[in-house]
C-alpha cells in the first residue's frame, strides 16, 4: 500500500509532484452570480501515487463531483494547479487538454453515459478507434469478455441491464489501459447486489492495469476499500 503523500513545498514539492501521477496544488473555485460569489472549492491540496486508489467523500453539495471534474480537466479551477504525470494540465490549449484526456484517463458515470445508437462492442470501440489504436475490435472484444459480456457484444444499450451497461462503462474506461480512472458514483444506480459486483470488477481491472483509481461516492463501505479517503466538508478537505 502506499503512503499519503503530503503536501510540501520548494524543491521538495516539484520532486514530490514528478512522483506523483496526480497533483491538485491549491486548487480553489468559485462561481458568481446576481446573488453574489459562492466558493465551492477551497485551497484543495493533496497528490496520488501511481496504482493507489482514493475516494473523495463529503456529504451532498461538498464539491466532491467538482473537484472530480476539475481533475480530469473538464471544468477549470479558480486558482491552483493540477498536474497529471507531472504536465500541468491547465496550462495546455484545450485541444491538447483533451488529447491527454483521451490517453491517460478513463470515466466511469453513474448514468453510464453510453452511446445508445451502438452496441456494446462499438462503445468500447469508440475510445480505441479515436485514438487510432490497431485492432479496436479485438481488444474490445477482449475487455467486454473479461467483464463477462462476451455473449452481449451486439446488444444495444436499451436492452442490457443496469449492470450490463455499467460492466460496459468499465470495459469502455479500461480498454484504453488508462493511467488514471475517475468515478462518480458508479453505483448510485444500481441495487446492492449488482453494485457490488461492479466495485469487486473495477477494483480487480484497476489492480490488473495498475491505474490510479478516483472515485466519488456516498458508500462508506466503498470507500473503505481504497487505499486513502479524502473527506470533503463545504469545499475543503478535513481529512486525507
Amino acid at each position: 500500500m502506499f503512503e499519503p503523500v503530503v503536501s510540501v513545498s520548494g524543491d521538495v514539492a516539484a520532486t514530490s509532484a514528478l512522483s506523483s501521477i496526480i497533483s491538485v496544488e491549491h486548487v480553489f473555485k468559485s462561481v458568481t452570480d446576481s446573488t453574489g460569489t459562492l466558493t465551492i472549492l477551497r485551497d484543495i491540496d493533496f497528490a496520488l501515487a501511481p496504482r493507489e486508489t482514493a475516494a473523495i467523500v463529503g456529504a451532498s453539495g461538498s464539491g466532491k463531483s467538482t473537484l472530480l471534474s476539475i481533475i480530469a480537466g473538464l471544468d477549470t479551477p479558480t486558482k491552483g494547479t493540477v498536474r497529471l504525470a507531472g504536465q500541468d494540465i491547465f496550462a495546455l490549449s484545450e485541444d491538447d487538454r483533451a488529447a491527454l484526456r483521451a490517453q491517460q484517463v478513463g470515466f466511469v458515470f453513474q448514468s453510464f453515459q453510453l452511446m445508445g445508437n451502438l452496441t456494446a462492442l462499438e462503445n468500447v470501440m469508440l475510445p480505441l478507434e479515436l485514438s487510432g489504436t490497431k485492432g479496436a475490435r479485438q481488444l474490445a472484444t477482449e475487455m467486454l469478455k473479461r467483464v463477462g459480456l462476451g455473449q452481449r457484444l451486439g446488444h444495444y444499450p436499451k436492452v442490457l441491464s443496469g449492470g450490463e451497461q455499467q460492466r460496459v462503462a468499465l470495459a469502455r474506461a479500461f480498454v484504453v489501459a488508462p493511467a488514471v480512472l475517475l468515478a462518480d458514483e458508479p453505483t448510485g444506480s444500481l441495487d446492492f447486489a449488482t453494485g457490488d459486483t461492479v466495485m469487486k470488477l473495477m477494483f480487480e481491472l484497476n489492480q490488473e492495469l495498475g491505474t490510479t483509481l478516483v472515485l466519488v461516492t456516498h458508500d462508506p463501505a466503498i470507500a473503505a476499500r481504497c487505499q486513502r479517503r479524502i473527506t470533503i466538508e463545504a469545499g475543503k478537505i478535513i481529512n486525507s
